[in-house]
């Protein structure tokens, strides 16, 4: 496709969406008990959309008993509980949803899994092909990155704020932005546009703990735009 304009957004009007929101994704390991009580404190500490399990190169056990003690903190905190990757497990746990990415089966697949109230989100990288394909194909939201550097998943791909402009202007459907955002560079991905922004070290290693790298956001989180 051709290059987006920096600019483009600003060339329409805006219409309004709700304010961004923050979307927590657990990091690649975790040690069930102490993150139990690093969710409930991250979970305290402001508000939080949506929780993604993202557990790698562990067996099915592992990701079923970590769901199993992890699912109860979202609920009582009414935030949404994502599993990455599996439609199959998140459909035994009884999750809200399932994140997808390019190689992690059909949407439609996932969908008669999971129910149609079910939250499906899908990885687009930096393609505007791929997030139109998604949405063409059920996904309930988009997600794009990785933004910034990030040791959490390096990515090579590398979207400007621009795409989350293009986004909001072509589809109501919410897009994510991902990768390694912090509260010191994720004014602009908020100001272009996005719907949540997904964090990972942001939160699990503020040096003050979770609850506070989750309230750190507090400021840069918008109020949606008219």
């Amino acid at each position: 496709m051709i290059p987006l304009d920096p600019g483009f957004g600003d060339r329409f009007d805006r219409q309004f969406r709700p304010a961004c929101q923050l979307y927590v994704v657990s990091p690649p390991a975790i040690v069930l008990p102490d993150f139990v009580e690093a969710l409930k404190a991250a979970l305290g500490g402001g508000p939080v959309a949506a929780f993604q399990l993202r557990l790698k190169d562990v067996s099915d056990d592992e990701v079923l008993r970590a769901a199993e003690a992890l699912l109860p903190i979202c609920n009582d905190h009414e935030v949404a509980f994502l599993l990455n990757d599996r439609a199959d497990l998140a459909a035994k746990i009884g999750a809200d949803g399932v994140h997808l990415g390019q190689s992690d089966g059909a949407i439609a697949e996932a969908r008669a899994l999971l129910g149609r109230d079910a939250q499906i989100g899908r990885t687009c990288h930096d393609s505007r092909h791929l997030a139109m394909e998604a949405g063409e194909e059920g996904a309930d939201y988009v997600a794009f990155g990785a933004f910034y550097e990030t040791t959490t998943k390096p990515s090579q791909y590398r979207p400007g704020p621009e795409i989350l402009s293009w986004w909001t202007v072509l589809s109501q459907l919410p897009c994510v932005a991902i990768g390694g955002i912090t509260p010191d560079n994720a004014a602009p991905i908020v100001a272009a546009g996005a719907d949540f922004i997904a964090v990972v070290n942001a939160v699990w290693k503020h040096p003050n703990g979770p609850a506070s790298g989750v309230a750190s956001f507090a400021s840069v989180l918008g109020d949606g735009t008219a």
